[in-house]
């Protein structure tokens, strides 16, 4: 699967935040369920003040549980979980 350029753009601009000591971590609300998150943001400055762009949050639990990679060899697909119990 390709990753769309738009992913890869927020993906540069978050390194080059990175880059520049530009980064934060901040404690906010999930809008759906309103569960507390850690957002990563990067920081600007717009009009005198600070500016947060959130690009993303960090995973409660153990992030390896959360995340399905993609199939080596085939990368149009996902490893995929087993569902009868059985060890992938």
């Amino acid at each position: 699967m390709s990753i769309p350029s738009s992913a890869r753009s927020n993906f540069q601009t978050l390194l080059r935040a990175a880059g520049e000591g530009n980064l934060a971590l901040m404690e906010c609300l999930d809008a759906a369920s309103g569960a507390p998150r850690y957002v990563i943001c990067a920081v600007g400055r717009g009009d005198g003040d600070f500016v947060f762009t959130p690009f993303g949050h960090l995973s409660d639990g153990n992030p390896y549980d959360a995340y399905l990679p993609p199939e080596p060899g085939d990368h149009s697909g996902f490893i995929h979980l087993a569902t009868s119990g059985e060890a992938p």
